[in-house]
């Protein structure tokens, strides 16, 4: 049996119970108070970031992330208020979290460019981009990919470190658009009239805008052809719409005015070899 006398008891109580309760209820405090103030600087941070016009799906991942740093701030305080050995729980995490880098360090790169597209914005969802190697319509921006649907609707998902690692072409970031068309006549047909008629139906094709003022000229003199460069603008929206038409009008057109649009041909020759 133990002789646990009484003044042992108020020994005990006072140099082991009573200082852990102190430490304790100050760790608690620590972290009640802490968690208080995170959420309100976390709070804060989320609206500065919201007038700055972020994208909601960036702002709510920033908030996560300093919530969590600052959450674990907040616990290694309470830890070490409890005499808790905090250097060693923090080399610990440290080595941890280079060793997930290490093996993560792809999906850390799709997530920094993430981060960049969704930051710089160079497009955003609804635009028609060429980008990664893809070309399609923007659905939706992901902190690790993105998702784009293409002309023939396939849907295809592209990580962000191959879009931002290379070159990006917004087809949409401008209100309007130039089309290029060459068309080439005969060199035996009018070119004064076939200029003249291609100037009238881009005046006649409500569409093309007249300023900046579409733009006919003479580009070529080939082989078998005259070439006229035809250079209207559009609004981006009508874009394909009048590089169709206008390409089947002016067919339609030249022969009806008997303009004649040469196409490459082949002579082939016969030799009779008589025995």
């Amino acid at each position: 049996m133990f002789d646990f006398s009484q003044d042992d008891a108020s020994k005990y109580l006072n140099d082991y119970i009573i200082p852990f309760a102190i430490d304790l209820a100050m760790a608690i405090i620590i972290f009640v108070i802490g968690k208080i103030v995170v959420k309100v600087l976390v709070s804060v941070l989320g609206k500065l970031l919201s007038k700055a016009n972020y994208d909601n799906m960036l702002v709510e991942f920033l908030k996560s992330i300093a919530n969590a740093i600052l959450m674990l701030f907040v616990i290694v305080a309470a830890l070490n208020q409890l005499g808790v050995d905090t250097t060693s729980l923090v080399a610990i995490l440290g080595a941890a979290g280079l060793a997930i880098g290490l093996s993560l360090q792809g999906s850390l790169q799709n997530f920094a460019a993430g981060v960049m597209l969704l930051v710089f914005r160079p497009f955003k969802a609804g635009d028609y981009v060429d980008a990664g190697g893809v070309a399609g319509t923007v659905k939706s921006i992901g902190v690790f990919s993105t998702v784009m649907n293409t002309p023939d609707n396939k849907e295809i998902i592209v990580p962000n470190g191959n879009i931002y690692g290379g070159n990006i072409i917004n087809f949409s970031a401008k209100e309007t658009r130039r089309v290029d068309m060459v068309f080439g006549i005969g060199y035996d047909d009018d070119l004064r009239k076939a200029k003249a008629l291609l100037e009238t139906m881009l005046k006649e094709d409500d569409r093309i805008l007249q300023d900046p003022a579409p733009q006919v000229a003479v580009s070529e003199l080939g082989d078998s052809s005259v070439n006229f460069v035809v250079r209207p603008w559009v609004k981006s929206a009508d874009y394909w719409g009048v590089m169709f038409d206008f390409t089947e009008a002016v067919k339609l057109r030249f022969d009806a005015e008997g303009i004649s649009i040469p196409f490459p041909q082949m002579d082939v020759h016969v030799h009779k070899n008589e025995a």
